[in-house]
């Protein structure tokens, strides 16, 4: 395969990915946009493929390495999509980021071994300086987005008892220094590196990342674990690039450019949406430096509760009505009940309506994600600047397993979520709200919103309760 075979093969596949980033831009073109990125990725896989094959002098067996990774990667790639549960997708994102990580590292340790093989330098020839800051650069990025997105795997699972893994913040005294001193320990080792090509320090550096990904992850409670995922995913992008400039690959370099600068600005447009400074995200500050009030620490309160035969008069009756769907609709996969109560509302003329916050759920655009699968229709989902002005005119405000998205406490000077903007449906005239119970949300606080007297809740596993209201609904 020729140069310019593999260049033009490069740029086709490039193309494919830029058209793929258009079209995840609106849900509508998603479709589109993944068959571009599907198309694009076997072009760069089959073409790399080709390459190693020639550079490795051709033959059987050079061919048959390929074509093991390639089954072994992409066969372990396709299962863990089959089997994956909507409700887990944020793990699956988090583990591919940290495999992106990890992989980088790899291959910038395999080119300081053995620069020959990768015809970086010539055997017994010092690795270009410029190659060797980009291999530092690289090295550093995916060694901390490996072992961040594997605190952020434990986070966003909830499941493990050990503690870096739970969802609340893990913080302690002189943090930050600690973080700001490992950080300039890594720069520094970088740059002996680049001077004297010690392989020595370039593991060190290698592990202090490893360290510092972790440092920059725990302080981040699980309620912002979304901006942290879509973060990760900038730093996966950005790791990929730099061993694409050492390696001289194109296609690294591209791929790699478009996952981090758009993974940058996403994490920049949620940040705006949580109110929360980027520099703090990108430097593990993010969040308040307070504690959280646990919910089991606050004394018992009444609630106003009902069935969802309640529900479904309430509902039956109104004119208009908005649903929020948070995580609790995910962990049931509610999806599709939801949707047929929304049609069968609009078949008595009522007007629904679905309102979405940027970071509800555990990954960005996770109900946009959820819903698309139920086929609602588009026409019918809000993103909350787009909503919000028209929860006061609501008669109804249904929500569905979501709780720090819709806390009032955000307006309240000293909570920890304050100045995060949220979906007013304390606004509406009524508010039904489905819990499995009154425990708190991800960030730990409670929610004045389920003590209103315009509050009904309706207690039980979401699906099983709208499945209920349907039937309710004459």
């Amino acid at each position: 395969m020729s140069a310019s075979l593999v260049t033009l093969l490069y740029l086709v596949a490039s193309i494919c990915f830029i058209q793929a980033l258009k079209g995840l831009s609106h849900p509508t073109t998603s479709i589109r946009g993944n068959v571009f990125g599907m198309v694009g990725m076997t072009i760069a896989v089959l073409t790399t493929a080709a390459l190693i094959v020639k550079l490795a002098g051709g033959g059987v067996a050079g061919l048959g390495y390929v074509l093991v990774g390639l089954v072994v990667g992409g066969g372990a790639g396709a299962v863990m999509a089959q089997r994956v549960e909507m409700t887990k997708m944020p793990e699956l994102v988090a583990f591919m980021h940290s495999m992106i990580g990890l992989a980088a590292v790899f291959i910038a340790v395999a080119v300081v071994a053995e620069p020959q093989a990768f015809a970086i330098a010539p055997a017994g020839e010092p690795i270009p300086v410029g190659n060797r800051i980009e291999l530092f650069l690289g090295a550093a990025i995916g060694a901390i987005t490996f072992s961040g997105s594997v605190i952020a795997f434990g986070k966003l699972s909830g499941k493990y008892k050990f503690r870096l893994f739970q969802g609340a913040p893990v913080r302690f005294a002189g943090q930050h220094w600690l973080n700001l001193v490992l950080g300039l320990a890594t720069i520094g080792l970088g740059i002996a590196f680049a001077a004297t090509q010690r392989f020595e320090f370039f593991i060190v550096l290698i592990a202090l990342a490893f360290v510092l990904g972790v440092l920059l992850i725990i302080p981040i409670g699980g309620a912002d674990m979304p901006v942290v995922v879509s973060m990760l995913n900038s730093y996966s992008g950005w790791a990929a690039a730099g061993i694409g400039f050492s390696l001289n690959n194109s296609m690294l370099i591209i791929a790699g450019s478009l996952v981090g600068s758009s993974g940058a600005i996403l994490s920049y447009i949620m940040c705006k949406a949580m109110n929360r400074s980027f520099f703090n995200v990108i430097l593990g500050g993010f969040g308040g430096e307070g504690t959280t009030a646990a919910a089991g620490g606050q004394a018992q309160r009444s609630v106003k509760s009902g069935s969802a035969d309640d529900a479904a008069f309430i509902l039956g009756n109104a004119e208009t009505v908005i649903i929020v769907p948070g995580y609790g609709l995910a962990v049931a996969r509610a999806q599709h009940a939801v949707k047929e109560l929304a049609a069968k509302l609009t078949e008595k003329g009522v007007t629904v309506k679905y309102a979405i916050h940027p970071v509800a759920g555990r990954m960005p655009g996770h109900m946009n994600v959820l819903l698309a699968e139920a086929e609602v229709p588009y026409d019918q989902v809000f993103e909350m600047e787009d909503i919000n002005a028209e929860f006061g005119q609501a008669d109804v405000a249904i929500i569905l397993g979501a709780n720090d998205v819709v806390n009032p406490a955000a307006h309240v000077k000293g909570s920890p979520i304050y100045g995060m903007p949220i979906l007013e449906a304390y606004k509406a005239k009524t508010v039904i709200v489905n819990k499995r119970s009154m425990a708190s949300g991800y960030a730990g606080l409670d929610n004045e919103l389920f003590y209103m007297d315009k509050t009904m809740m309706v207690f039980g596993d979401a699906k099983k309760v709208v499945e209920d209201m349907v039937k309710s609904v004459d």
